[in-house]
């Protein structure tokens, strides 16, 4: 499913004309890409819609980010489309490889995701105190539910996460630098994003989880920042902990993107205190 739609994405994008690719946006204004694919920080989406499209064109970005978990490796690759400023279609695969737990064994789960901007505007509304809101749907499928998920007592090999997701960016707000602030309302049945699956002996019902997002630009093109991810849990066998992280992203222009992270991801599976050094690469139009 996931390399057929990935196919549909990118004849869609060499189909669509160099006008319409035209990126009329402000730089960053595309933000980064998550590590489930959504235009936003790493590990939170935001209300941003991907690529640098205004509302008379269609934005374009690719991506790919490692991390580098103390006993664990998970990649994450995909592509989205930004229509018009409005609405966002993306695609992302993860790869996680189980290290000492399973050695030589990997996981892999295949998420589409879908955002929609309701209503503001992040930039351009300075007069006004409401963010831009957006909510998004992601569908993940679980690769390998059989392999792990399933023998931790996870109930399904997928599910839905839905999210509203709100962003302001405060134009020289803290000592004339810019701060972006962005608050995301999550509700999910995942275990770690859906990598050991969806549901658990605990509880298989919808959780609301709350993640946020914050950074200062040091300049237009270097910001830095933290963010948080509340995690259900749903697993008796292991429990599940929250998400966090400190981070830098640099965007020499609007063609590329570099973010570098330190993330606190607690237990996963069978172990505990994971860290992770985390490296993304984006491409955008």
């Amino acid at each position: 499913m996931y390399s057929r739609l990935m196919q549909v994405l990118l004849v869609l994008l060499l189909g669509i004309s160099t006008h319409a690719l035209a990126g009329g946006r402000l730089l960053a204004t595309g933000g980064v890409t998550q590590i489930e694919g959504a235009a936003g920080g790493g590990i939170v989406p935001w209300a941003l819609i991907a690529g640098y499209g205004t509302r008379d064109e269609v934005g374009a970005s690719a991506f790919y980010t490692h991390l580098d978990i103390s006993d664990f490796k998970l990649q994450s690759t995909g592509a989205a489309m930004g229509f018009y400023d409005q609405v966002e279609v993306s695609l992302a695969r993860q790869r996680l490889g189980l290290g000492t737990t399973v050695p030589g064994q990997y996981i892999e789960q295949d998420i589409v995701g879908l955002k929609l901007k309701i209503s503001g505007d992040a930039v351009f509304d300075q007069d006004r105190w409401q963010p831009q809101l957006a909510l998004g749907v992601q569908y993940k499928r679980n690769r390998d539910f059989n392999q792990v998920p399933k023998q931790l007592g996870a109930k399904d090999d997928s599910g839905i996460d839905i999210y509203l997701a709100a962003t302001k960016l405060y134009v020289a707000g803290f000592m004339g630098r810019n701060v972006l602030l962005n608050a995301t309302l999550r509700g999910t049945r995942a275990n770690q994003m859906g990598l050991l699956g969806f549901g658990g002996d605990l509880s298989n019902q919808y959780k609301a989880q709350f993640e946020g997002s914050a950074a200062i630009f040091l300049n237009d093109a270097i910001a830095i920042g933290t963010e948080y991810r509340s995690k259900p849990n749903n697993l008796s066998v292991y429990r599940e902990d929250d998400y966090q992280n400190v981070f830098a992203a640099w965007m020499p222009n609007k063609k590329v993107a570099f973010t570098l992270a330190y993330a606190w991801l607690g237990t996963i599976a069978n172990q505990s205190d994971q860290k992770a050094i985390y490296g993304s690469v984006q491409l955008s139009h």
